[in-house]
């Protein structure tokens, strides 16, 4: 029975948040859909500029959880700008809370509306958020052969022209590193040999496509690069190994007691334009992550364990900035609910809106 009783608490732990996030999608998607048909006839930018306010409004609700409700306590190395800038964000990639950490960056610069993400295609699939994270400047690509280059810079070309604020997040790696899965592992080392690049050991090699498109579409519209390097305290077992980072769901579960962000941010000046010397440049800089992780995860002094170089700074987020949001988003989705016509709505803004959400999104990449 008290077992029963744990395992329950544990669990609610997830699912509290997780009904919440997902329960307010209906009526977030029906408020934007409102602005989306009221703004055909204004400008672009203007557009753009409520499309903006209200992602922070439901990101700032999903931070809440992810900061405020788990506790963790964010240690930043390094100074992040005070302005906003228009930006390419790139990490490493772990796990599936990595997305997080680039709104938790935004969220302190008053940028977290300007977040875009280049995602992996199968996330086009997602019920509701697949079709909106597309309508918010979203770009799905594919790997390898199947990379739609021209969809790419359509895309970029038509946010940058209209002048939409990017901060525009990229995982350069492709997929995850999961210390686990060790084939994944020896292909890209095995890829970084046969291209004659240093081989890394704490991330995978990155691939350049994504990331130089969108460099060379948008350079005249980009300030910098903030390059990002994250790890997740707790990600080291007690035989010193490095373990997986958590999952979303863990991470819900506090699971992680802290996040160490490093930042670097290089001017769009200093990045080569050439493919050749772009490909150089990025993988030089996964260099340093590679340096900066085996610093963590392996240092020299065992007191500097779980630590970046440098001096980190703990980043705490005040409740002001998150919890009218869900005040908000939570009033927006409490009518639907409580009337017999309400819950028609949200239901049928779930089935519908998903459906042809799919469909748009296969017929306009």
């Amino acid at each position: 029975m008290l077992l029963s009783l744990v395992v329950h608490t544990y669990s609610l732990r997830y699912w509290f948040p997780a009904t919440i996030m997902l329960g307010t999608a209906p009526a977030y998607l029906l408020s934007w859909g409102a602005w989306r048909l009221l703004s055909t006839v204004l400008p672009a930018s203007v557009y753009h500029k409520l499309d903006d306010r209200l992602y922070c409004i439901y990101q700032s609700m999903v931070l809440f959880f992810f900061e405020n409700y788990t506790g963790v306590e964010i240690v930043i190395y390094g100074d992040i700008p005070k302005n906003k800038e228009n930006v390419i964000y790139l990490s490493n990639h772990q796990c599936t809370a990595d997305w997080i950490i680039a709104d938790m960056l935004a969220i302190r610069q008053s940028a977290l509306g300007h977040v875009r993400y280049v995602l992996k295609d199968g996330l086009k699939w997602l019920p509701l958020y697949g079709w909106y994270f597309s309508q918010h400047g979203g770009v799905y690509v594919k790997r390898s052969a199947k990379f739609n280059e021209r969809s790419m810079r359509k895309k970029l070309l038509a946010q940058t022209q209209c002048g939409a604020p990017m901060y525009l997040v990229i995982f350069p790696e492709g997929t995850r590193y999961n210390p686990e899965l060790q084939n994944v592992i020896a292909d890209s080392q095995a890829f970084a040999t046969k291209e004659g690049l240093a081989v890394l050991r704490h991330t995978l090699t990155p691939r350049m496509k994504a990331s130089y498109i969108a460099m060379e579409t948008m350079k005249g519209h980009l300030d910098g690069v903030y390059d990002i390097t994250v790890a997740y305290e707790g990600t080291l077992n007690t035989s010193g190994q490095r373990t997986p980072a958590p999952s979303m769901p863990e991470f819900l579960c506090k699971e992680c007691p802290r996040i160490h962000i490093h930042f670097d941010r290089v001017d769009i000046k200093e990045i080569p334009s050439e493919p050749v010397f772009f490909r150089r440049w990025l993988h030089d800089r996964f260099e340093i992550k590679d340096r900066l992780l085996t610093d963590f995860y392996e240092p020299q002094d065992a007191d500097k364990k779980c630590r970046f170089p440098g001096e980190g700074k703990p980043s705490q987020l005040k409740l002001s900035k998150t919890l009218p949001s869900v005040m908000i988003l939570g009033g927006l989705t409490l009518p639907l609910l409580l009337t017999e016509n309400g819950r028609k709505l949200y239901v049928r803004t779930w089935v519908y809106g998903t459906l042809l959400g799919w469909l748009w999104v296969n017929a306009f990449p």
